[in-house]
């Protein structure tokens, strides 16, 4: 028992230096925080000469200004999401660009696109697909091949035909480019029951569900924050954005039983030609109707 007491005075010295020399460490360390000095959460001023190819949207109305204010809000503070946005429509632009001006499709629908998609070959709960995001029955209506082997609602080139198509349709039966709009979202016979039920002319005065009601703003603000990327924060280079992938094109009417070997054919890899081609959904292409294809061969 004396040793013990000997001791302690000896065990609470040392443990006291140890504590001042740990919190003489800390002190001297660098305070890390988790954001910039300079971050801050600020509300977003929202532009007065909003407009969808060339309709004006009526702003100073109460509950429109507050369904823009909440697309802008989620989309400029939802940083890394638009950043890769703004990237991908730097590759995809100028492909979707000159097809919908040679359809007649008034240019701020590539910004739906982009909505729809994220510029991704992605596949709905739905069941819609690609970057303009079909249903089976819709592509089919309108052309496009859909089966396990070819699916053409991944061809970027042939949807887009198929987009203006349905949209100036849809223009054409509402009247309005942003009722065609909410058409392409809802689907027109929805769009139609709505506005009978209603009594209504224009999209801004419907009562819809969430999805369709914040649809024509969603478009709206990838429009506003893509047009100026600065203006809402976003600050890059040039290099920092995705380019678009360089080809050429074969001409293909018979079947291909090993598209790896036909890649291999023209120098490329498997990987390579599936990634321009997304509509070939296998390893091989039937063509039992000898249908003429054409197929992209990525340049080397």
């Amino acid at each position: 028992m004396k040793i013990k007491l000997r001791l302690f005075p000896a065990l609470v010295i040392s443990c006291v230096a140890t504590l001042l020399v740990n919190t003489i460490s800390k002190q001297n360390e660098p305070t890390i925080k988790n954001v910039a000095e300079n971050y801050e959460i600020m509300a977003v001023k929202i532009p007065s000469n909003l407009n969808l190819a060339g309709e004006r949207i009526p702003i100073e109305r109460q509950d429109i200004r507050e369904r823009m204010d909440r697309e802008l809000l989620v989309n400029t503070y939802w940083q890394s999401n638009s950043l890769l946005l703004i990237k991908r429509a730097h590759k995809y632009f100028p492909i979707i660009e000159p097809l919908l001006d040679k359809y007649g499709l008034p240019d701020d629908f590539k910004y739906l696109a982009l909505a729809e998609s994220g510029f991704m070959n992605v596949r709905s709960y739905a069941g819609a697909a690609g970057f303009w995001q079909f249903l089976k029955g819709t592509a089919r209506q309108y052309g496009l091949e859909v089966n396990n082997n070819v699916d053409e609602r991944y061809h970027l080139e042939k949807a887009t035909e198929v987009a203006a198509k349905y949209l100036k349709n849809s223009k054409k039966k509402f009247g309005t480019w942003t009722l065609a709009a909410a058409a392409y979202n809802a689907g027109g016979g929805r769009i139609s029951r709505r506005l009978k039920e209603q009594h209504a002319s224009s999209y801004f005065d419907l009562f819809l569900n969430e999805e369709t009601s914040r649809y024509v703003f969603r478009i709206l603000a990838l429009k506003e924050i893509v047009t100026n990327p600065k203006k809402y924060g976003f600050i890059f280079k040039d290099e920092d954005l995705y380019n678009p992938i360089k080809y050429y094109e074969v001409p293909v009417d018979t079947a291909i039983t090993n598209i790896a070997n036909f890649a291999d054919h023209f120098g490329v890899t498997y990987k390579k030609l599936k990634l321009v081609n997304p509509w070939l959904r296998e390893t091989k292409l039937n063509n039992k109707s000898k249908k003429l294809y054409t197929i992209k061969i990525p340049s080397k």
